[in-house]
């Protein structure tokens, strides 16, 4: 698998030369999420504006089908069959996709706003990673400056549970950069213009996860 991995991790670079120094990074943190994902783990991902809207498009990639085939796991069509549902089973069946398990923290709107209401909306995310922070997770935070205070609360109560955190950020890699264990920080600082390297950047990231996860043979990529 690593080839593959190897082949759309050029095509990335070629791509986008100027994120060339990253590529050590973005190899250790697909090997450390693959290994949570693989153990149970689960990937939390916020941020704010922008950056939360894109915190739902990753989710929304791992979530379903980004790239390739996802076959279902058959220990729960077994499972399923044994239900019962006799009707139903086929329609389930051919429309449940392998899932990486992850959740965006920016889209619980009825706890974010009592919570910032009651307490403090920049305590709101870390909240939200201390009730479902577990062993093996990963936290996503995005964030353009890397100054985002609600991101880096979440981070801080991330490291206390050890949870892996992984930061995307502008250049200078703000404060998430020492709360960080992996730093993705792309060349440019204005706003707008970070967001757009992002884009590619965890598209990729979602690729390669669903590759090395459920990854089949090379003819199954669009390429």
């Amino acid at each position: 698998m690593k080839n593959k991995i190897d082949h759309i991790l050029k095509e990335f670079i070629e791509k986008y030369p100027m994120m060339d120094y990253l590529e050590n990074n973005i190899r250790a943190l697909i090997d450390q999420i693959v290994y949570r994902i693989k153990n149970g783990g689960k990937i939390l991902v916020c941020g704010n504006g922008g950056s939360a809207a894109d915190s739902e498009h990753i989710v929304g990639e791992l979530l379903k089908e980004f790239y390739i085939k996802r076959p279902v796991d058959e220990n729960f069509k077994e499972r399923l069959k044994a239900c019962g549902y006799d009707k139903d089973y086929e329609y389930i069946t051919g429309c449940i996709q392998g899932a990486i398990p992850a959740v965006s923290l920016v889209s619980q709107t009825g706890f974010l706003t009592a919570y910032g209401n009651d307490v403090s909306f920049d305590m709101a995310y870390a909240q939200q990673v201390y009730a479902y922070g577990e062993k093996n997770d990963v936290l996503i935070g995005l964030s353009t400056s890397g100054n985002a205070q609600n991101v880096c609360y979440a981070a801080k109560v991330a490291k206390a549970k050890d949870i892996f955190v992984v930061s995307l950020t502008g250049e200078t890699g703000g404060e998430l950069k020492k709360l960080s264990d992996i730093l993705l920080n792309v060349p440019v600082q204005e706003t707008f213009m970070v967001q757009e390297y992002h884009l590619p950047l965890y598209h990729f990231i979602c690729r390669a996860l669903e590759y090395e996860i459920f990854g089949g043979i090379y003819d199954c990529f669009r390429i």
